[in-house]
């Protein structure tokens, strides 16, 4: 097991590596100078050369990858170019909301799809199972832009349970904030939920043909006794890399639901960060998330090892 997990460990500093050369790498190619952006198309040459070197735009590009790259290990991501306050202050605000709401849209969705995947799995071939199908199939396919706007629609404006935006911040209290967070966190959670209940349908059905099961069932176990003793855990292997999966996308990928409800989250950061050029910003929260989704992932190989025991012979 210790063998595996530090195979791993050095495969995710690897990737972090790789990962912020191409972030720079991209972000510097992008035309357009931060500082002429700033000050607007009248400044002059002078004032925007004093804003660069300010900035610190004006060294190379491999003492400026480095002193980034140097900056982040010791936490500190550099000055904002807009906000003129510390990137890190920025993300730390942000991640008020989008850490809970990914957490929220995450446990929702485990909590709908597992039990529904077990159940249409359970009645493989009957009409519920077909009706499951059909209707994560319409999950899957409905955009999640497209349901939030329902949401409030029906649940912010017709029948006024939650509010329709915005986010009120952890000092007025736990209730107002989930109230808040419980719209963006269900249209989020339906195509996640959705995905989650079919592989886990699929990873059931399979594991229920093993020999194992059909001596389970030979020694006077029920179908229900079978699954939740043996399938369900060798089962959860695929639906682990789902979770994974999920965790970083709904991290990092929630910018249209922030923007549909209004909070200020990541998703938004680095949409004004892009609008403003504030690549700083940008590299950054990217750079960020990009470590939450290698980190993710590490512990969803790790929770392999726990889960399948031939993993850790084989590290």
């Amino acid at each position: 097991m210790l063998r595996y997990a530090v195979s791993r460990l050095v495969s995710l500093c690897l990737s972090l590596i790789v990962a912020s050369i191409a972030i720079f790498a991209v972000i510097e190619v992008i035309p357009g100078d931060p500082a002429s952006f700033m000050l607007g198309m009248n400044a002059s040459p002078e004032t925007v050369a004093a804003l660069r070197d300010q900035l610190g735009l004006n060294g190379g590009v491999a003492e400026r990858y480095l002193a980034w790259a140097g900056g982040m290990l010791r936490g500190d991501f550099g000055m904002s170019y807009t906000y003129r306050v510390p990137v890190a202050d920025l993300v730390a605000a942000r991640m008020q909301v989008s850490l809970p709401l990914t957490i929220y849209a995450l446990v929702l969705s485990t909590l709908i799809a597992i039990p529904v995947g077990l159940w249409a799995a359970a009645r493989r071939g009957r009409a519920t199972d077909v009706a499951v199908m059909g209707v994560t199939q319409l999950g899957i396919a409905v955009p999640n832009f497209w349901f939030a706007m329902l949401l409030v629609a029906v649940f912010a404006i017709a029948l006024r349970w939650f509010p329709s935006g915005g986010f009120p911040g952890w000092d007025q209290g736990l209730w107002p904030n989930l109230r808040a967070l419980t719209l963006p966190a269900v249209a989020l959670a339906l195509p996640q939920a959705s995905i989650l209940a079919r592989v886990m349908r699929s990873a059931v059905i399979e594991t229920l043909g093993q020999d194992y099961i059909r001596s389970a069932r030979a020694k006077g176990l029920s179908p229900a006794q079978a699954v939740l003793r043996h399938a369900l855990r060798n089962a959860l292997i695929p639906v682990l890399t789902i979770l994974g999966l999920q965790f970083s996308f709904l991290l990092a990928g929630a910018i249209i639901i922030e923007n549909v409800f209004y909070l200020p989250g990541l998703g938004r950061l680095i949409f004004q960060g892009i609008t403003q050029r504030d690549l700083i910003v940008v590299e950054s929260v990217v750079m960020l998330l990009v470590f939450a989704v290698i980190v993710v992932n590490f512990a969803v190989d790790l929770a392999y090892a726990i889960v399948d025991p031939r993993l850790r012979r084989r590290g």
